[in-house]
């Protein structure tokens, strides 16, 4: 074996002749924060879900590893799921909501604060991110699998790239 010295992808691309640009959501791209404070009113059933935030339209890196929440869900064996809703893809093309697609079946137990990466495995191979190419933006939603009691707090915030 041998001592390599190599470049990132983005790297590459910045250091090229001639210079291949990086899209802003992926270096020198600008970080956002869509904070996002609820309280239950009511019983929910389980399956009952919060609208957070609605991201912008174009290309959105959301940064889930750099993303928290204070959670504090009282029912027994509480597991948060986060995704988003139905959008329109850049190219026109209808997107289905899918409910866990950020983090499946967060272990909020315990209230506490929590950090958004989830364990996904798509998830963790891009470096705790998502990236969104929406026409319209998205609307990212919480969904709990079990139910949610009158005065369940969720408040956070989460980081994206944009610009």
């Amino acid at each position: 074996m041998a001592v390599t010295t190599q470049k990132s992808t983005e790297y590459t691309n910045a250091t090229a002749t001639p210079v291949t640009l990086n899209e802003a959501n992926v270096y020198h791209g600008r970080v956002r924060i869509a904070y996002f404070t609820h309280d239950q009113d009511g019983v929910g059933d389980a399956g009952s879900s919060v609208a957070l935030c609605a991201l912008p339209a174009g290309k959105v890196k959301v940064l889930l590893k750099s993303s928290s929440a204070y959670v504090n869900w009282t029912t027994s064996s509480a597991t948060l799921d986060l995704g988003w809703d139905a959008y329109t893809n850049i190219s026109g093309t209808a997107v289905a909501a899918d409910p866990d697609g950020l983090v499946d079946g967060l272990d909020v137990n315990t209230a506490g604060y929590f950090t958004l990466e989830g364990a996904l495995a798509g998830i963790i191979a891009t470096g705790g991110t998502y990236t969104f190419e929406t026409q319209s933006g998205v609307v990212i939603r919480a969904t709990s699998p079990t139910a949610m009691v009158d005065g369940d707090d969720l408040v956070g915030y989460l980081l994206y790239v944009v610009d």
